[in-house]
């Protein structure tokens, strides 16, 4: 996917979709429409050009948790939510982080690790709410995979998916690749940890059939409530959750403040305006978040990032080739990273390396050594620019 084609194709179609809508049955009219099509900022604004640099990474390293070992090198954001959510004293938290920071491993962590300390003792530990379907099902398996991987987890800690959609042979153990989804055998044994819809909570909460999924836990057992995608509840479908909140503690009889709540969002939280998400989730959940409950992302800055990293290239694109840079020339985007390899490096290359890993290391590493790129990187970097600025611009960089 090259971002400025499939910009130009979600322009086209809006073009296309306008003059078959309304068109235009006085031909003196039907070079107005084109030219206001064409007028900048009238109809279409952008598109909008920006490189989002690396996340900063943490500093406890892979031992933040003895027994859940971590396969990662946790993010500062990530490292931040784990000292509010890590037990004995989870504070409720709002994870406020961009696509692909890794806003379920903040929250599943902890509650792994909160579970596996509590091993042994029945009843649902942690409930994990999700907006779709499809999303809780993907992050079953994530979380299956997670629990496996593990000896001591797999050995000590179940999760369940308990949602609408019912499978042709539902899991009654865990598995590799997936969590316990058969219905009876939840109800009999409770899952430590819940992943669920809120329509589905609801018949939960209300289904006499389903009585026996709550038997097992006391005031104190459920420490845990996520709600994933926040932003996707407003208005009434708010109001109905707020409610099924305050339903769910009352009938599990958990004391106030008691109740560690997690939000997260990638379009929540504000730097500028902090305490907007903080008064909404105080009165989604009915819960206390302190001042510092809203974790947003670290990110490099440019000169962070480019370092310890040399300009070896400084290639300049002559005018007459500046055509070429055009990806609508080309038949497919092989043959347009084929020709910019060229144009740029000077270099030809095959497309038969494009799928190996070592290439694309190779390639961003040669990138970084690139002067354009470097000045490129600098006016972009953690800022939106219009690609008629970069354009304009251009010989600057």
């Amino acid at each position: 996917m090259i971002p400025s084609v499939l910009a130009q194709h979600v322009r086209q179609g809006v073009e296309d979709f306008l003059r078959t809508t309304f068109p235009v049955s006085t031909p003196f009219f039907h070079g107005m429409v084109d030219r206001l099509f064409r007028e900048e900022g009238e109809v279409f604004k952008g598109p909008y050009l920006s490189i989002q640099l690396p996340f900063r990474f943490g500093k406890a390293g892979h031992d933040f948790f003895p027994d859940v070992p971590l396969s990662f090198r946790p993010y500062l954001h990530q490292e931040k939510a784990f000292e509010r959510l890590s037990c004995p004293n989870p504070k409720s938290t709002i994870i406020a982080t961009g696509t692909g920071s890794g806003k379920t491993e903040c929250f599943i962590y902890p509650i792994l690790d909160h579970c596996y300390r509590h091993h042994g003792e029945p009843g649902i530990k942690a409930i994990l709410i999700y907006p779709m379907n499809a999303l809780a099902t993907d992050q079953a398996h994530r979380l299956a995979r997670i629990i496996y991987n593990s000896p001591d987890l797999r050995a000590n800690v179940t999760a369940g998916l308990y949602i609408g959609q019912s499978e042709r042979e539902p899991r009654m153990v865990m598995g590799p690749d997936s969590i316990i989804t058969n219905k009876e055998t939840m109800r009999l044994n409770p899952p430590d940890i819940l992943l669920t819809n809120y329509k589905m909570l609801d018949y939960l909460l209300i289904r006499p059939k389903d009585y026996p999924l709550w038997k097992q836990n006391n005031s104190e057992t459920l420490q845990y409530l996520v709600v994933d995608e926040l932003h996707t509840f407003d208005g009434a479908q708010a109001t109905d959750l707020a409610c099924l909140i305050r339903r769910l503690k009352t009938r599990l009889k958990t004391p106030r403040d008691f109740l560690c709540c997690v939000g997260t969002s990638a379009s929540l939280g504000s730097e500028k305006n902090p305490e907007a998400p903080l008064q909404y989730v105080r009165v989604l959940f009915g819960e206390l978040f302190d001042d510092d409950a809203v974790i947003t992302e670290s990110q490099l800055t440019a000169g962070e990032f480019l370092e310890k990293s040399l300009i070896s290239r400084i290639d300049i694109i002559s005018p007459e080739k500046t055509d070429q840079l055009d990806p609508e020339q080309y038949d497919g985007y092989q043959s347009y990273i084929s020709s910019q390899y060229e144009l740029w490096f000077g270099e030809t290359i095959s497309a038969k390396n494009f799928d190996k890993i070592q290439w694309r290391i190779d390639l961003g590493e040669k990138l970084i050594e690139h002067l354009f790129f470097q000045n490129l990187l600098k006016v972009l970097a953690q800022v939106c620019q219009k690609r008629a600025y970069c354009l304009h611009n251009k010989a600057n960089f």
